[in-house]
């Protein structure tokens, strides 16, 4: 089915779960999880090539992940700097343009940097737009806009009788980037985690019982299929509906 529809691209985003479970199934540490966890998303940036995808957006760490163990964060951490020093270059030159959003204050100041260097760098290409969400959580995103807009409604840009969705959209770290179609999060949880509350207002979600270092290019054509089996409403009645 997905051949069928390639010329219909989409905005596809990741809840990259199940790293630690995955180590602890074959006794391993957490830190090994994470390894595989980055050998996954490379899988993924290649099997996007076969598949209608124009955007990827990859939940890589959270707000909320802070709080873990200091040495699993400064191991995560350090992934983080390798995999943009070795796989940049590439990633360049297969055309992707890359984008990162979150709190980048919380981040140490090279990896900014690496960031900005990165996005710098990808900012003209034309292929894939992938956006790491990094140090993010929704709720955060939203205060941020919404303290964006009040200090601009008080500087008198904005007048407040005027904003509305566009204008919250303009100043969410996501701002040019569209909705994402299809939210996948694997290794069997479901639900959201504080990721695109706002932009995955209408997604479609697929909930999978892959771990994501196991997660393959069929698991991930086998979620597009799914996708296009269901019908979009956005809140009207559908064609076949009795609602």
């Amino acid at each position: 089915m997905v051949e069928e529809i390639a010329q219909s691209k989409l905005h596809v985003a990741i809840i990259m779960d199940g790293n630690g479970r995955w180590a602890a199934a074959r006794g391993l540490p957490r830190t090994m999880g994470h390894r595989a966890g980055i050998d996954a998303l490379k899988r993924t940036l290649k099997a996007v090539k076969d598949l209608p995808i124009s955007h990827l957006t990859v939940y890589s760490f959270s707000s909320e992940n802070w709080s873990r163990p200091l040495a699993e964060v400064s191991e995560l951490m350090q992934l983080l700097r390798f995999y943009l020093r070795s796989d940049l270059q590439s990633l360049h030159k297969e055309g992707i343009r890359i984008r990162v959003i979150g709190e980048r204050e919380t981040l140490a100041n090279d990896i900014v940097e690496m960031i900005e260097n990165a996005e710098k760098l990808t900012s003209n290409n034309t292929g894939l737009a992938l956006t790491i969400a990094l140090s993010y959580g929704g709720r955060q995103e939203i205060t941020a806009a919404v303290r964006g807009i009040a200090k601009a409604v008080s500087r008198g840009e904005i007048k407040a009788d005027a904003i509305d969705e566009m204008t919250v959209q303009k100043y969410l770290f996501t701002a040019g980037i569209p909705d994402p179609d299809l939210v996948i999060r694997t290794s069997g949880e479901k639900r959201i985690s504080n990721f695109l509350l706002w932009q995955s207002a209408y997604a479609e979600y697929v909930f999978t019982d892959v771990l994501w270092p196991d997660f393959s290019a069929t698991h991930l054509a086998e979620a597009i299929d799914e996708y296009h089996m269901r019908e979009r409403r956005y809140g009207a009645t559908g064609g076949n509906s009795l609602e």
